[in-house]
């Protein structure tokens, strides 16, 4: 519903006012609406967060190539970062932030973050690429707790807005590896979540790791 009008010189359909954070459970954002095509007449509109993401899905997926999707996640961030070793069982949720910047020509996505695990540092980084031959991405990770001294190397497809990626890890000298999906989502231009699952050698997926990032300031 229209609250108000105002008269600007924007030529996009739809940009957004504000909204209250993720972790505010908002339930509605302020989007501006152009009345017609053929004039600068707007007006505040009140919206879902569902409305909001398909908008965004838009805005920041669809009409973005592979290339500057990666693009669109450069600059500095924090948020809350949770761990369940368990399903369903929360084990730890505290405080996270990451840089993210191209690096090497702007080829690849350097992701360098850090936190905490139960109350000691954590840190970890990840460098990410979209691969044009093999049309992936690509993501190589590592993480002072989760991967001790190993690496992860993932790969997986564009999503609608992010993409998604698939690795193994080892578990023991005489076990199946186990599967790591991780799944990072632009939501709008100011968060940007990254969600990973375990899962079993039977294929069956669990929530691990949820980062749930707001920006702090672009490049």
């Amino acid at each position: 519903m229209a609250v108000s009008t105002r008269y600007c010189s924007k030529s996009d359909n739809f940009w957004n006012l504000g909204s209250q954070t993720p972790q505010q459970n908002a339930t509605a954002s302020l989007m501006v609406q152009r009345t017609s095509a053929n004039t600068s007449h707007y007006a505040i509109v009140a919206i879902t967060q569902n409305e909001r993401r398909a908008l965004s899905s838009i805005a920041w997926g669809t009409m973005s190539t592979p290339k500057k999707q990666l693009a669109l996640m450069v600059g500095s961030w924090q948020g809350i970062c949770r761990t369940w070793f368990r399903p369903d069982e929360l084990a730890d949720e505290s405080d996270v932030s990451g840089e993210l910047a191209l690096i090497l020509g702007d080829r690849l996505l350097r992701h360098t973050y850090m936190g905490a695990m139960q109350g000691k540092p954590r840190r970890g980084e990840e460098t990410i690429a979209f691969n044009s031959v093999a049309k992936s991405f690509q993501v190589s990770w590592f993480d002072d707790f989760h991967m001790s001294d190993g690496i992860l190397f993932s790969d997986g497809p564009k999503r609608e807005n992010g993409f998604e990626v698939f690795g193994k890890y080892a578990v023991g000298p005489d076990d199946p590896p186990w599967g790591w999906k991780t799944v990072y989502e632009l939501i709008d231009e100011d968060h940007l979540d990254i969600v990973a699952f375990n899962v079993t050698p039977d294929g069956q997926e669990a929530k691990a790791v949820e980062t749930k990032y707001t920006r702090k300031n672009k490049p």
